[in-house]
């Protein structure tokens, strides 16, 4: 299994692109709107950055290596929201022991996502697409699963606007190959404006009780990739 995943690329179907919106225009408006939102944004990042350094510490910008489209990697750029605190043996302390107040205040409104504007600008990402995830998680997906990879990951996407982390990672998915098959100008504007909507309601940004993390996810289901 381990040896199969080490190359994705080599297993990602042929994506059928719906369209000359997705064969062309979609990057554009990537790019427009990416470089639109850097600028009126500008100062709301500075002060975001501030005030992470002031009640986080540095580095300011936190990255990852996520999984893009075709299975290529790439850093993701984030506002850092945990902490650095540690042990007394200099081990770092639990993710809920560094996130505080501030950082999840960071959290639920988005703001730690602001930097992902770069990663769309840049090409890594879309403004529209399933969310990038961890590197690791490569191993424990299906085929179903791997076809989100078929397209450039999001900032925000049709999973987070049918009810983020009130849905079951199972429904995450299903809705990423649901958006993967059906890309439009307009399911992409129409999802845009309820990412907008659901920030201002902070409708399903609390986790729900009971809910799994991703990996939590795969090992209660490790027969579904087998």
């Amino acid at each position: 299994m381990e040896s199969k995943k080490e190359n994705i690329e080599g297993i990602i179907q042929q994506h059928k692109v719906n369209g000359l919106y997705e064969a062309v225009f979609k990057r554009l408006f990537d790019i427009l709107l990416s470089g639109i939102a850097i600028v009126c944004l500008s100062g709301v990042i500075l002060v975001v950055a501030i005030l992470v350094r002031i009640n986080l510490g540095s580095p300011v910008v936190f990255t990852q290596k996520r999984t893009g489209k075709n299975g290529k990697i790439f850093k993701l750029y984030k506002f850092r929201s945990m902490s650095n605190e540690k042990d007394k043996d200099g081990n770092l302390l639990p993710n809920d022991k560094r996130l505080n107040k501030f950082g999840k205040t960071l959290r639920s409104t988005s703001l730690d996502e602001l930097p992902e504007l770069v990663n769309i600008f840049k090409g890594n990402m879309s403004i529209v697409g399933p969310r990038p995830l961890m590197v690791n998680y490569l191993k424990y997906y299906n085929a179903r699963d791997t076809r989100r990879h078929e397209v450039s990951p999001g900032l925000t996407g049709l999973a987070q606007v049918s009810g983020r982390n009130a849905l079951t990672w199972e429904d995450k998915f299903q809705k990423d190959v649901e958006y993967v098959d059906n890309i439009t100008f307009l399911e992409d504007i129409k999802i845009i404006l309820l990412t907008v909507k659901t920030i201002f309601k902070r409708k399903g940004i609390e986790f729900t009780e009971g809910h799994q993390s991703v990996m939590d996810y795969f090992k209660a289901n490790s027969n579904r990739y087998n």
